[in-house]
């Protein structure tokens, strides 16, 4: 083990590790908004109904499902660079991919009649994505002895947070003054830090051998994780509040940026106050969460938290109702933010405690999976929802479809209380 690991952030620059892992959270993260949050703004700009523009929460699907061929990604040698050895081939092999589906992204026109070619190049965008995220976790989780995971994932999530910054506000920054493509051509060149990573990088040790016979190797990757997490008490409903736990978060988002264009808040006010000022109160939140789970128990932080995270979607309710309102816009974003960032500082630590780990990076991809399912899936139909209702209508029912979550987890958190080395974990994990 490192001393670096172990004596403080203070000399955390000092092992070229934690500086790739920093480049790669950054390389994770670029893509995210340019198939959700900037791809919508750019979309409601060129006409596209709000019904089509929910259609968008569908093409992340990969993000759920990415589960489904992790195993093949942990398992089996990359088809080319196999001297990286087996992580780092395979992010040679999905980064420049995903490079250039960026920038065709960013050239195509979306119109309110013809947008086929730009939701296919996002699909792209957002499998090549989650293809990465799968590979950067295993790399990981690989890197670093368990002591050591806690600065390395502390590393990867300020990288990754600046990624979303840059993607978000950034490229909406560059869009107002060169367009769109220039904005995604950008985002597209950024991820760049992740190939310099990969190609510095050290490859950790190979995994031990698979089994000798095919049926043994396909056990081994794709039956043996599974089966270790169904033989949990309860795990069903386990399943069930993860998918469930950011429903209500996930409707609202999916149509923060039409809402926000529909009430005439201009890309450099969201620019300014949805993305530099939100991402800040985020960060404030994990580490009031951090605060919270130390203070109170991972058990009572996640219900309180939980219930935030919840009442904090009335303050799009009290924005609707005012309109253009700057001021209000600010307490908003804050509020929201900074619940959301508690929240998940709260629930990163109760699935930190789900995940085995001889199986981690199979399980980890399971459980993020089903975490994006709301968004990815039921988020489709906000559009629909938000022209049924109205836009406070369907900011009352995004409150409302957070309880199912709350009372399932207080259930859970009854029978299978978290066990005490998980808040030690959270400390770590929310305190980057």
């Amino acid at each position: 083990m490192s001393s670096s690991a172990l004596s403080g952030p203070a000399s955390w620059w000092r092992d070229r590790r934690y500086l790739v892992l920093l480049a790669l959270g950054f390389a994770s993260g670029i893509p995210l908004p340019l198939t959700a949050a900037t791809l919508r703004r750019w979309l409601s700009e060129e006409g596209l109904s709000v019904e089509v523009i929910g259609l968008t929460a569908s093409l992340g699907l990969a993000y759920t499902l990415k589960f489904l061929w992790a195993p093949a990604l942990d398992q089996v040698p990359p088809p080319l660079f196999r001297w990286l050895g087996r992580r780092r081939g395979w992010l040679l092999c999905i980064q420049p991919a995903l490079i250039a589906a960026i920038a065709a992204l960013g050239l195509t026109t979306p119109s309110a009649t013809a947008y086929a070619t730009t939701f296919a190049l996002a699909g792209l965008v957002a499998f090549l994505s989650a293809s990465q995220d799968v590979v950067v976790d295993a790399y990981r989780i690989d890197l670093l002895e368990e002591r050591e995971q806690g600065y390395g994932l502390a590393l990867y999530v300020w990288g990754y947070r600046g990624a979303l910054l840059a993607s978000g506000a950034g490229a909406l920054a560059v869009t107002e003054l060169g367009g769109w493509a220039l904005g995604y051509g950008i985002c597209a060149l950024l991820l760049g830090i992740g190939l310099l990573a990969v190609l510095l990088g050290p490859e950790p040790a190979a995994p031990p051998r698979l089994p000798a016979t095919p049926a043994g190797r396909l056990r081994a990757a794709l039956v043996d994780p599974f089966l270790d997490f169904m033989r949990r008490r309860h795990w069903l409903a386990i399943l069930l509040f993860v998918v469930l736990f950011k429903l209500g978060e996930a409707l609202a988002g999916v149509m923060t940026q039409p809402f926000y264009a529909a009430l005439g808040f201009t890309r450099l006010e969201l620019a300014a106050i949805n993305n530099v000022f939100g991402l800040l109160a985020i960060l404030g939140g994990a580490l009031a969460g951090g605060w919270l789970i130390r203070r109170l128990g991972i058990a009572r932080a996640l219900v309180l938290t939980g219930f935030g995270q919840m009442l904090s979607n009335l303050m799009y309710v009290a924005v609707a109702q005012a309109g253009h309102n700057i001021p209000l816009l600010w307490a908003q974003v804050g509020i929201e933010n900074f619940t959301d960032g508690m929240a998940d500082a709260a629930f990163l630590a109760y699935l930190s405690g789900l995940t085995n780990r001889a199986f981690s990076a199979t399980q980890y991809a399971l459980l993020s999976s089903l975490a994006a399912f709301a968004s990815r899936t039921l988020g489709a139909g906000s559009g629909f929802l938000a022209r049924w209702l109205d836009w406070t209508g369907f900011f009352l029912m995004t409150t409302l479809a957070a309880l199912p979550a709350m009372a399932i987890m207080l259930w859970l958190l009854r029978r299978l209380p978290p066990q005490p080395r998980q808040a030690e974990a959270a400390a770590v994990l929310s305190n980057p």
